[in-house]
């Protein structure tokens, strides 16, 4: 699906400047091409909204799947890998003269070949996008009804089904805002909200102290337990780093020329999301481990029962954040399905036809999440085989591919590290996440 630009010399028929012409048109139309004016800033928000997730609030509860020193280890050893991954494909979005890798498939094609690159790199990227997408839905309708739960105790009960429904009518909305530019107030929003919710979560656990019965031990009673708790452990850390799929597609937003690349720009909204990143999730995640010891749920702001207006507020946070992430990792989704059908099956880049697959695709979507609530555990399984990939170690295979890089050398040391510790997640996080959705679906009713 990548786009082939051409040098328009005076040696092209009509009819072929007509088609340059057309692809120009429906690249100004794409959600990705479409507008190339973003600041530095803004690659900085994105960046934080599409990688601190939902999912920072669930590492006190990986820590105590993985223990002080383990726990630890793979934070940073996480923290430092896909940064190295992330500035490897902001490297790279660039790196032939004249022409920009504005998808990450594109990217792909160019180090694998045209055909390869696609079957490598797209089921990946929707599996991680799409999925993404559905568990947020969950997380959205589930953190709404928390808040309604917490404000008003004394209610009848709303099924967590209409929540899901409630919080997909924000994006039957919100989805048909063109491109990512268009969407950069919503993940401003989302990103100062992910802070916020994440400051909250820390120090209302730091204001609580060490509760007096705290553990460190492992939970599990059998050794069997605790190594399958570990490795789904390792698949939600996996997934709190997934960013990497959008990275290009944020990159695409900003202007370029040979003298002031994007790069720059980019890295630049890199590493203030990352130093933003680092300051959500190691206070959440130690510190949360620290106060509550193995007795803290898999979500810290249940743990944290009051202040009530406190985490009421929080939860409400997790929603304004999560839907932005929503729209971040649709947008790209939205791109390749207005791409096929424009480019292949030759449909007119039209408004009606946005309206149609956008609103089709937040309805599946919505679908899937009240269908199949346990999707968290669906995540750490899915996470392995497609987040630990795509940030992990297919940078690091491209760059293999396209630098050759000296053997032995500084660079082909660190890509090889790199993609064993990858290859390790990919293989142990589905196990862990397989057996805890075989534990929590066996007392599941659909459609409750």
């Amino acid at each position: 699906m990548g786009v082939e630009t051409t040098n328009n010399d005076h040696g092209y028929t009509q009819k072929e400047d007509d088609e340059v012409a057309r692809q120009k048109a429906i690249d100004d139309w794409l959600p990705i091409t479409s507008s190339r004016n973003a600041k530095w800033w803004y690659s900085a928000f994105h960046n934080v909204t599409a990688m601190v997730g939902a999912g920072v609030l669930s590492l006190p509860y990986a820590m105590s799947e993985l223990g002080w020193g383990p726990g630890v280890a793979v934070l940073i050893l996480s923290w430092v890998i896909t940064l190295y991954t992330l500035w490897q494909m902001v490297e790279m979005h660039e790196m032939v003269p004249g022409k920009r890798f504005d998808r990450y498939h594109e990217l792909g094609q160019h180090a694998f070949g045209e055909k390869l690159g696609l079957y490598i790199v797209v089921p990946q990227q929707l599996i991680v996008e799409v999925g993404v997408c559905i568990v947020y839905m969950v997380t959205g309708g589930k953190s709404l009804k928390k808040f309604h739960d917490i404000v008003c105790s004394t209610c009848k009960p709303i099924k967590q089904t209409y929540f899901i429904m409630i919080f997909a009518s924000v994006h039957f909305v919100l989805s048909h805002l063109p491109n990512f530019n268009s969407i950069s107030g919503v993940s401003l929003a989302a990103a100062v909200m992910s802070l916020s919710y994440s400051t909250i979560a820390w120090t209302a656990a730091v204001d609580k102290g060490v509760q007096p019965d705290v553990q460190y031990g492992y939970k599990a009673s059998s050794k069997v337990g605790t190594v399958f708790n570990f490795f789904s452990a390792l698949g939600d850390v996996a997934f709190a780093y997934a960013g990497h799929n959008v990275v290009l597609e944020i990159q695409a937003t900003i202007p370029s020329t040979p003298e002031k690349p994007s790069k720059g720009p980019m890295w630049r909204g890199v590493i203030v999301a990352y130093i933003v990143v680092a300051l959500c999730y190691f206070p959440v995640a130690l510190i949360g481990y620290w106060i509550y010891g193995n007795s803290i749920s898999d979500n810290i702001l249940i743990t944290l029962e009051k202040p009530v207006w406190l985490i009421a507020m929080a939860n409400m946070f997790v929603v304004v954040h999560v839907i932005g992430s929503y729209q971040i990792y649709a947008m790209p989704v939205f791109d390749m399905i207005e791409t096929v059908l424009v480019k292949k099956l030759n449909f007119r880049p039209t408004m009606i036809l946005r309206f149609f697959v956008r609103n089709i695709y937040v309805a599946f979507t919505m679908f899937v999440g009240i269908t199949f609530p346990f999707f968290g555990g669906l995540l750490g399984f899915f996470g392995g085989f497609a987040f630990a990939p795509t940030t992990y170690f297919l940078p690091c295979v491209m760059w293999l591919a396209i630098y050759k890089p000296k053997k032995f050398g500084l660079s082909w040391w660190a890509n090889w590290i790199c993609i064993v510790f990858g290859v390790i997640l990919m293989i142990v996080s589905p196990i862990g996440g397989m057996r805890q959705i075989i534990i929590q679906a066996k007392d599941y009713k659909f459609y409750n």
